[in-house]
């Protein structure tokens, strides 16, 4: 499963580069200001938890268990649920994708605890 972490973590960052340079590129001129700050903050926090994927891969060959998988999936799920719906706000302007963001917040949240709670109890 580490290895597993490992990769997906790797892709996830090349992949959040590719999206902020997209933004500070591509979208500069396209989007309003408020919903480039928008595209920016999921940006933010897809790099730092495809980031947080790559401790879980360490963790995972340091400190396996279901507590250390979780963490994984939940910081996977984070990006998606809140860095996506970000991404699809500030792209297409409906609002109502918001309603989805805090799923991913709580995903990432829910990691972290996940992750420490892992790495306390081994």
């Amino acid at each position: 499963m580490d290895r597993t972490f490992y990769i997906m973590g790797a892709l996830l960052a090349a992949l959040g580069v590719a999206a902020g340079a997209f933004g500070a590129h591509a979208l500069r001129a396209r989007l309003a200001p408020e919903m480039l700050t928008v595209f920016e903050t999921g940006v933010r926090y897809h790099l730092i938890h495809a980031l947080a994927l790559l401790s879980v891969a360490w963790a995972a060959a340091r400190w396996p268990g279901h507590a250390t998988h979780a963490a994984g999936w939940l910081f996977l799920a984070g990006i998606l649920l809140f860095s996506g719906s970000l991404y699809a706000l500030s792209l297409s302007g409906i609002r109502a994708l918001g309603v989805i963001t805090p799923l991913g917040g709580a995903a990432f949240i829910a990691g972290w605890l996940a992750l420490a709670w892992a790495v306390w109890r081994g």
